[in-house]
């Protein structure tokens, strides 16, 4: 029995010595510092032709809802979806009764009104009967004008009839009748990052291309540059004119556009060097800042095939950038740097 109890007393003290020989070992592993390995390159200038990119969706050039400030029956919609009208044809009739009784009204005030000039003119009508009467006829005018214009509604301007609201005899109550868009010029809008705001400038032109039509480049140009900067995006906004001519462009199709600023310098680095935090747009890459890593967050610019453009606080010429081993990385960790390009 004695011996078991050794025995026993033996097997508890061996194990209690190897768990804290585990434990030491374990400190001293922990305690030892994280050293990664990677591969870095000085980063340096480049002189680039900056090309900005910009996505958007093409509007008539102008797009009219017609509809009268006159409410009532309609007796004749006079054009159809797709039809093509030029600037001053008529588009619709309304019903013509308040028209008409304004016409009758006019021509008989307009027989007062010649009635009283004459007589003020031979000295047999005060000046306040003329005016009276001129003002009331002046108003006739200005009415009967009014109600003939929405009456009988016109194009405003040439281009193609893209919605029809209504029907013959039906009775008008606000949505719009007719949509009027103009297809052989067109208009974008674009946003541009507020960087290149002192760049950009009324008359520049741009290069337009969609995937309907692969082989070709069309042309726009900067129409208007908007004055303000939208404080949410940082980026303004720009209306390109496009002429159309041979309408092979329509109102509502993606295209993409490119606008040249010249020759630049910029600092041109790996793609793979960026990181991109998950979850966000943000971006980021890591530098060597004395022997220790360290993270910059970064905007992209122009992408050349497998280099990319970078901006942001520190990244300079001569700063050695990460480009291996990157991915590994936190901030501060202790770097091993075994080669350098």
């Amino acid at each position: 029995m004695n011996k078991n109890i050794k025995l026993l007393a033996i097997i508890v003290l061996a194990l209690g010595l190897f768990s804290c020989q585990n434990k030491t070992a374990n400190k001293t592993t922990t305690e030892s510092e994280r050293v990664e390995i990677v591969e870095t390159s000085s980063i340096q200038k480049e002189k680039i032709h900056r090309v900005l990119d910009f996505s958007s969706t093409l509007q008539g050039y102008e797009n009219m809802n017609i509809a009268p400030s006159l409410t009532g029956n309609i007796e004749k919609i006079l054009v159809d979806v797709g039809s093509r009208v030029s600037k001053g044809q008529l588009l619709l009739r309304m019903n013509q009764n308040q028209y008409n009784t304004a016409k009758i009204s006019l021509a008989s005030t307009k027989v007062e009104y010649d009635r009283i000039a004459s007589l003020k003119a031979s000295g047999s009508a005060s000046q306040q009967a003329f005016d009276q009467i001129k003002a009331q006829y002046e108003q006739l005018e200005e009415n009967t004008r009014f109600l003939q214009e929405n009456t009988f509604v016109k194009a405003q301007f040439s281009g193609v009839i893209s919605a029809k609201n209504y029907e013959d005899g039906e009775m008008y109550a606000g949505s719009p009748i007719l949509t009027l868009t103009q297809i052989n010029t067109l208009k974008a809008l674009i946003n541009i990052p507020e960087i290149y705001f002192p760049k950009i400038k009324q008359g520049m032109e741009l290069e337009i291309f969609s995937e309907i039509y692969p082989d070709q480049v069309f042309k726009g140009i900067i129409e208007i540059v908007y004055p303000t900067i939208d404080p949410n995006t940082h980026t303004f906004q720009v209306k390109i004119k496009i002429p159309n001519a041979k309408e092979v462009l329509r109102p509502g199709m993606y295209i993409t556009s490119k606008l040249a600023l010249g020759e630049v310098e910029a600092i041109i680095v790996p793609y793979s060097a960026v990181l991109k935090l998950v979850g966000s747009n943000e971006r980021y890459v890591f530098v060597n800042n004395n022997g220790r890593a360290k993270r910059i967050t970064v905007q992209l610019g122009q992408r050349f095939d497998e280099m990319v453009e970078i901006s942001g606080e520190g990244i300079e010429e001569g700063v050695e950038l990460i480009t291996v081993g990157q991915a590994r990385l936190i901030d501060n960790v202790k770097l091993n740097v075994v080669k350098k390009k």
